[in-house]
């Protein structure tokens, strides 16, 4: 079954926390449900931003577009796991997400983020 959809009108978590809910109206207008179960919204997740940059580069077809999202906030802090650390990176509309940092990978993003930015030319979209 294929809808196209028209706008997203709300989400919802299940009561039980084993689902969540995406409600939007199709194209003609009417209301419709898609319900995804706890255990597939990571891969859900993790799925959507690659669709959305192979879509931006299909659209424009220029491979070099990627899909930024502008940082706003960042926390660090230990995971329980001490060889671990948690990374969280919030956009002003409250976007969230968290990576789970190795230690050694941890020195490593520090030491890219102090260095120059390489030279690059922009493209404006």
């Amino acid at each position: 079954m294929e809808i196209s959809v028209k706008s997203l009108t709300t989400c919802e978590v299940a009561p039980d926390g084993g689902a969540i809910a995406l409600r939007f109206e199709d194209a003609a207008g009417r209301p419709a449900e898609v319900r995804v179960s706890l255990n597939q919204v990571g891969a859900l997740i993790m799925t959507l931003p690659g669709l959305l940059e192979a879509a931006l580069k299909a659209r424009y077809g220029d491979q070099s577009l990627r899909y930024a999202y502008p940082l706003a906030a960042w926390v660090v802090e230990q995971s329980t796991d001490a060889t671990q650390r948690i990374i969280t990176l919030e956009t002003e509309d409250g976007f969230k997400v968290r990576f789970s940092i190795p230690k050694a990978e941890q020195s490593l993003l520090g030491e890219a983020l102090i260095q120059p930015a390489p030279e690059m030319t922009v493209k404006p979209n």
